[in-house]
């Protein structure tokens, strides 16, 4: 007999569960070589994309992938599916990226 434990609002916000629940997506793509002002306008526009649209982004960068993952810089915000629409939009606008790949929305503390 396996249920899941009642909790009660607190600790359901204190785990993030249920109401609480905080959700992001993965995103990763690859860079081309490309010139130092051509990486600049990328990631000046990033910058910009999750400035105005009130996002946390982590980023890994390796010598052949660029990923991380995103989601709402608001107290128990949410990324959207604008937001997804959004970075997936910028990154195949510059001619640096590509094999862009946009994760699906999950919970950020219990589908990594």
């Amino acid at each position: 007999m396996s249920q899941q434990p009642s909790r009660n609002r607190r600790q359901r916000k204190k785990m993030h569960l249920d109401e609480w629940a905080i959700l992001g997506f993965e995103f990763s793509c690859t860079l081309d070589k490309a010139s130092e002002a051509d990486y600049g306008l990328f990631f000046d526009s990033l910058e910009e994309l999750v400035g105005t649209q009130h996002l946390y982004m982590t980023i890994e960068n390796d010598s052949e992938t660029f990923e991380g993952f995103v989601t709402s810089a608001d107290r128990y915000g949410n990324a959207t599916e604008e937001n997804r629409t959004s970075v997936e939009t910028l990154m195949n606008s510059h001619k640096i990226v590509k094999d862009v790949k946009i994760g699906k929305l999950v919970d950020a503390f219990y589908e990594l």
